[in-house]
């Protein structure tokens, strides 16, 4: 599901709400959620699962398609861990 798309199922299931507000709700959730990782802090949903920050540390790699040994900077990278009762409505299906 795209951002376009969920917009689109929040406004289908509340028609009382106009769909500038709704866009302005969605796009406001997701830059809270970018503004707290970037920061280094993790963001928890209860029942749905927490987005954190994880460190990779700067490594050595090889270019798959010349086979040279490249140097691989340390960086950050967000991750999503599921929350209990989002995994458990997914393997009920």
């Amino acid at each position: 599901m795209t951002k376009s798309e969920l917009i689109l199922e929040i406004a289908s299931e509340h028609p009382n709400l106009m769909l500038k507000y709704i866009e302005e709700i969605v796009s406001t959730v997701f830059d809270e959620i970018e503004t707290t990782l970037a920061r280094g802090d993790r963001v928890e949903l209860r029942g749905f699962g927490a987005f954190f920050v994880k460190n990779r540390k700067a490594r050595t790699g090889r270019n798959p398609r010349t086979g040279e040994t490249v140097t691989v900077e340390e960086k950050y990278v967000p991750f999503f861990k599921t929350g209990k009762e989002l995994r458990e409505r997914i393997n009920q299906q």
